[in-house]
């Protein structure tokens, strides 16, 4: 019996190719980016879930106070995890990680090779039982327990020793720190927040000496023993806290963070050194992509077919005259719709594999084909299909099956008002999601066009960073800068510890003695030169002092004006002024004020900053600023003169522009994204409304008919069969603006230089739906009211 259905059904396919193919095409579009979505969705979700101990292992956070933003730092100080360890018996493991040079790129020497390597850490013991690294040479339990010792991720023993054996070799960090490779450990997955290539001994560094409770510059993992409350734990981590910082002098307090959250729920955090940062907003708005794509697909789907199950009533009526039961129509026709979304459901997988390696590259994830398989990805396919066939068949399944012969041969019965009013519904829906995804997308341009074209108040075009990490020597530096300001093309040159867009030495400026909060600023260790290479704007006073002596303990500073307001001065009273900065005594004096400039993200505001000339960071970074002759002349040019100076260490760079449009990544690929998606949204909506159209054209051909005989025109037919579509369009776009602004006014908060929502988004938006739809409709419209009606009416 169903295989009789079966070939019924597939008769039907045949006989109806047009809305066949519009039907799958449509459906198996929508299933194939929906099923992109949620593949990606689901590997951002198992990021960490591969540990053994990953429900006892936890992350320790601090929260600072009004003072420091109210912000919550991934880092702690170096003091807290022997503390933990030590003083908490429910903490089986404690372990420490610093980034090398607190995020900077290291410089490997093996023999006569050099190496640059960006994830190189410094980390306890502790680390590999927290994590259970798998080694396939050493032996984990003794490799980091000595100074001066040091484990390979597997690819980077073979990319620094090939396939020779590396344990007991010596690898020199930074030209000065000489480590023993005592093993070997398998590669982290893509999907763990942890993703060290080398991992030092913690004793080897300089924070082992003499860890205090201030500088919070490491991340902190603990494991807790079975079933041990977290709350407690937390109370207990105060305790200690109160037991080592004096109430005054407790800046934060801390908590916990279950590893499962870390990926996904750590993106407003600060001072993280991974960066495989998730982030669940952007989860939870691609989910509703996903559902607002599939919403249009399946109402797309089901609208044709019950439009399309009207023009079959005399087809049931005949099987029922001649003896078929209601529950033997109602077979066939689930068996039709099973069958139909059952193709599209496996032409949807098909193309979702196909373009993978595309989704891949535009959201640089790792996406495996072998997340289709995943249990849960398999059973909800399954469960879209029955919900899709068993909502799609139940109106001809059930109405039309259940109707008696009479009714449905009767030539005067009309079409059920409640069908036309569902049908309505459905186009409506449809596009109130379509409308939202063209709000969507066009804000987010609106958005990435404001962070593109925002004033910095600074000059990073044509302005390189180069590392000079590996140079101990003062007069080596000094002679580095000489060999750039001799070429040709370049126009400036400056050291310094940082520059904008990279995290560099935070502390606290106090009013006065009496400041008891302090307002958190970012100093920058650099040459009298850099506010010119920069392109700062000087207010007022001067720029460093050129020339410092060895034995000169005072410390010149420049401030922003951000900092020169907060310690209630005007731009002009300000210079000559003593300034307390944390670390810096009472000796820093106000030489200069510079204009504000976005030294961080568009995401976060103006924050305080200094440069200064104290001696307390090394200046880490060659900056030069070259004219706009060719690149890679001028790139060749600077690595011969580094080479020259520096032939034992490798040539690493970046430039200042590039390293900006990391912030906004995540913006650049949702923007991307949402154009491609919404476009292939909206030609699913047109490939339904086309279906849509043709089958009302079909179906009111003798009217069109006689309405030309009678004189109507092409665009009086047209503007009939067009203006009800139109009116649905109008309906979305009332039902689906206040949405579109609901959902992206929220998504806007996450700046602090944001566009206003406009009326002319909506405008656009609005404008563009209805042009779609006319245009869509217009084409059967038109094909239609130019029919001769000779061929429509000679059937009467």
């Amino acid at each position: 019996m169903i295989t009789n259905h079966l070939k019924l059904a597939w008769r039907n396919l045949k006989a109806n190719r047009m809305f066949s193919i519009i039907n799958i095409v449509g459906l198996s579009l929508g299933l194939a980016i929906t099923i992109l979505l949620f593949m990606f969705i689901a590997y951002e979700r198992s990021y960490d879930t591969d540990y053994v101990n990953k429900d006892d292992i936890y992350r320790a956070l601090i929260h600072t106070g009004e003072s420091y933003g109210n912000q919550v730092f991934c880092t702690a100080p170096a003091a807290l995890a022997p503390a933990l360890k030590s003083d908490i018996p429910d903490i089986a493991y404690a372990a420490r990680m610093l980034k090398h040079d607190f995020g900077q790129t290291a410089f490997i020497k093996i023999d006569e090779s050099n190496f640059l390597e960006k994830e190189l850490y410094w980390c306890d013991p502790d680390l590999l039982s927290i994590f259970n690294m798998e080694f396939v040479k050493g032996n984990s339990n003794t490799a980091l327990d000595r100074p001066n010792t040091v484990i390979l991720s597997e690819s980077t023993a073979k990319k620094y020793f090939s396939d020779n054996n590396p344990l007991g070799k010596t690898i020199t960090v930074d030209n000065e720190r000489q480590l023993e490779v005592t093993g070997v450990f398998k590669d982290f997955p893509g999907n763990s927040t942890l993703h060290c290539n080398v991992i030092g001994s913690f004793s080897s560094s300089w924070a082992a000496k003499n860890p205090t409770w201030g500088n919070s510059s490491f991340e902190t993992y603990v494991q807790l023993k079975k079933n041990t409350s977290v709350a407690a734990t937390e109370l207990q981590m105060q305790a200690i806290l109160d037991k080592n910082v004096a109430k005054e002098g407790q800046w934060f307090t801390l908590s916990l963070q279950p590893l499962e959250k870390v990926h996904l729920y750590s993106s407003n955090y600060v001072n993280s050194y991974t960066n495989r940062v998730g982030n669940i907003s952007e989860i939870e708005n691609l989910s509703i992509l996903g559902l607002l794509i599939l919403i249009i697909a399946c109402v797309n789907y089901m609208n044709l077919m019950t439009a399309r199950s009207q023009k079959r009533s005399k087809d049931v009526g005949i099987n029922k005259t001649l003896g078929a039961s209601s529950k033997s129509m109602i077979v066939r026709f689930y068996a039709e719709t099973g069958l139909i979304t059952f193709i599209a459901l496996v032409i949807g997988v098909v193309l979702a594999v196909v373009t993978v390696p595309i989704f891949n590259a535009i959201t640089e994830q790792q996406l495996d084909i072998s997340l289709l398989f995943k249990a849960e990805l398999v059973i909800g396919l399954f469960v879209f299909w029955a919900i899709t066939t068993l909502i799609s068949g139940s109106y001809p399944a059930f109405y039309l099956s259940r109707s008696s012969p009479k009714a449905i041969l009767n030539p005067e019965i009309k079409q059920a008002g409640g069908v036309v009013n569902i049908r309505k519904g459905l186009v409506v829906l449809q596009f109130a999601a379509s409308v939202m995804l063209i709000v969507g997308v066009i804000t987010i341009y609106k958005q990435l066009q404001l962070i593109q074209n925002q004033e910095l108040g600074y000059e990073p075009e044509h302005t390189v960073a180069i590392s000079t990490m590996a140079i101990n020597e003062t007069a080596k530096k000094t002679a580095l800068v000489q060999e750039f300001k001799s070429l040709s093309n370049v126009t400036n040159t400056a050291m310094a510890q940082g520059f904008p867009g990279v995290t560099v030495s935070g502390r606290m400026l106090f009013k006065n003695e009496q400041d008891e909060n302090g307002l958190q600023i970012s100093t920058n260790r650099v040459d009298p030169e850099v506010i010119d290479l920069l392109k700062l704007k000087l207010l007022s006073g001067k720029m460093l002092p050129s020339v410092k002596q060895e034995n000169d303990t005072l410390i010149d500073v420049v401030l922003n004006k951000k900092a020169v307001r907060y310690l209630g001065y005007s731009v002009e009273d300000a210079v000559g002024k003593k300034v307390l900065i944390g670390g810096f005594r009472d000796n820093a004096t106000i030489v200069g004020v510079i204009d504000d400039f976005n030294f961080e993200s568009l995401h976060e505001p103006i924050g305080a900053y200094a440069f200064h000339n104290g001696k307390s960071e090394a200046k880490s970074f060659a900056l030069v600023r070259f004219n706009s002759a060719s690149l890679p002349v001028i790139m060749g040019e600077l690595e011969a003169k580094f080479k020259e100076v520096m032939p034992e260490s490798g040539f690493e760079y970046v430039f200042l522009d590039k390293n900006l449009e990391r912030f906004y990544s995540l913006e650049r690929k949702a923007a991307t994204l949402g154009l491609l998606f919404c476009g292939l949204a909206i030609f699913v909506a047109c490939l339904g409304l086309f279906g849509l159209a043709a089958f009302m054209a079909e179906q009111r051909k003798k009217e069109i008919g006689v309405r030309k005989v009678l004189g109507a025109s092409v665009f009086n037919i047209t503007k009939m069969l067009s203006k009800e579509f139109v009116k649905l369009v109008l309906i979305s776009l009332l039902i689906s603006f206040p949405l579109a602004y609901w959902v992206m006014n929220g998504w806007l908060e996450n700046y602090a230089y944001r566009i206003n929502i406009s009326w002319s988004i909506f405008f656009i938006a609005g404008l563009l739906a209805i042009a779609i739809a006319l245009f869509t409709v217009s084409f059967q419209s038109i094909r239609a009211a130019m029919m001769n009606p000779v061929k429509s009416l000679r059937t009467e």
